[in-house]
């Protein structure tokens, strides 16, 4: 008992804590992996007790080859000066990956873990909200990226709809949801208000999402934005400029960045140029085009990817999140109540469309979204099976 409360505790607060992640460093610079690291030693001790292995699950082959070529390219590209921080920075997520679809197909409800995930991408669009209050022209609060903030707001935005929503808990969501849109919209993230667009239409298409609900979301945050520029005209004009003149230099970077990657994939399509090698290799494959910024990210997760670990890291990637939408697409035909498997399906579509302005797969969204897409499968196969069986 004691086991599973542990899990149940570390595994929300694994998913709670990560779009906070800025503020845990601000304590200590090893803080933020404290909770993860503790839930994989539970769970690792549960598995020694229990004497079983995680039930197979092609998730399982897909991490484990994902480790092979990361090992592999890395051995190749070990003298580099990124190999090594950047492969450290990958396998925790591997690993927390089959920890995630582990507890939550058993001992974590599912719903507990996106009421986390809702629960601390809230606070973090609270602590970059109050940036803004606080003389920031762009929310940051937590992150030092507005961009990244408002990845981790998209993302767990349509995890709302996953959410008990009877009476007055109906007001809560909407109010969350409210704060949610409100921090993303102050991030000024172009590619973040795409993302919540592309998933706020699957909602809606799959009957998942009333659009009523939406516009009256829409009213409270529109009716707060209101508030907020008629008190802040000043500063949101400046912040207005900033970001148009950011726009402008963004769309010019990123093409170059994303060349360059295109370039390195080209010349090393088997292991690539190794993790963080995008970093080591841009100013070389750039042709210097950004004399100030000589080891930049790629600001997109598939090119970089793909630029990093080769072609077959970045196909290993492709199945890992088809994994994730065929998992929730099974849960779907198997499952009376859909709004778990719809808000996950729409959650990885705001995070895909996220990622293709910014490298994100240093973050845990993607890969806690395919984990519980996962787990939601497995759990309605023992519903299945125990229905059956009865």
């Amino acid at each position: 008992m004691w086991l599973t409360v542990l899990l149940r505790v570390f595994a929300c607060g694994t998913v709670a804590l990560a779009p906070l992640e800025g503020y845990l460093l601000q304590v200590h610079g090893q803080s933020a992996k404290i909770v993860p690291a503790l839930l994989i030693g539970v769970w690792l001790f549960s598995l020694y007790r229990e004497r079983r292995l995680p039930a197979p699950h092609p998730l399982h082959l897909i991490i484990a080859l994902l480790a092979v070529v990361l090992l592999a390219t890395s051995a190749v590209h070990e003298a580099e000066p990124f190999t090594m921080e950047y492969l450290v920075r990958w396998v925790p997520f591997l690993v927390i990956t089959v920890v995630l679809a582990d507890v939550a197909a058993r001992e974590v409800p599912v719903r507990a873990l996106l009421a986390a995930t809702v629960a601390g991408a809230v606070v973090a669009a609270a602590g970059g909200l109050l940036s803004v209050a606080g003389g920031s022209l762009r929310a940051t609060g937590p992150l030092e990226d507005p961009n990244d903030l408002a990845f981790f707001l998209v993302a767990a935005m349509p995890l709302l709809v996953a959410l008990p929503a009877r009476g007055r808990s109906r007001i809560v969501l909407l109010v969350l949801g409210a704060v949610l849109v409100a921090g993303t919209a102050a991030t000024f993230s172009r590619g973040g208000g795409i993302a919540l667009a592309c998933a706020l239409v699957w909602l809606i298409a799959r009957k998942a999402l009333p659009v009523r609900a939406v516009a009256v979301t829409a009213a409270v945050a529109g009716v707060a934005a209101l508030v907020f520029a008629s008190t802040a005209q000043a500063e949101l004009s400046r912040a207005f400029q900033e970001k148009s003149h950011i726009a402008g230099t963004n769309a010019d970077t990123r093409m170059l960045r994303w060349q360059a990657a295109s370039r390195m994939l080209a010349d090393n399509p088997v292991l690539g140029v190794g993790p963080g090698g995008f970093r080591q290799e841009y100013a070389a494959a750039g042709h210097n085009a950004e004399i100030d910024e000589q080891t930049p990210v790629a600001h997109n997760l598939f090119l970089e990817v793909a630029a990093e670990l080769g072609v077959p890291g970045f196909a290993l990637l492709i199945a890992f999140i088809a994994l994730g939408f065929v998992a929730s697409e099974r849960a779907l035909r198997r499952v009376a109540d859909r709004r778990e498997a719809v808000a996950v399906q729409a959650a990885l579509i705001a995070v895909l469309i996220a990622s293709i302005f910014l490298s994100e797969q240093y973050y845990l969204p993607l890969w806690s979204l395919v984990a519980l897409a996962v787990a939601i499968e497995q759990r309605c196969l023992k519903e299945s099976r125990c229905a059956f069986s009865t």
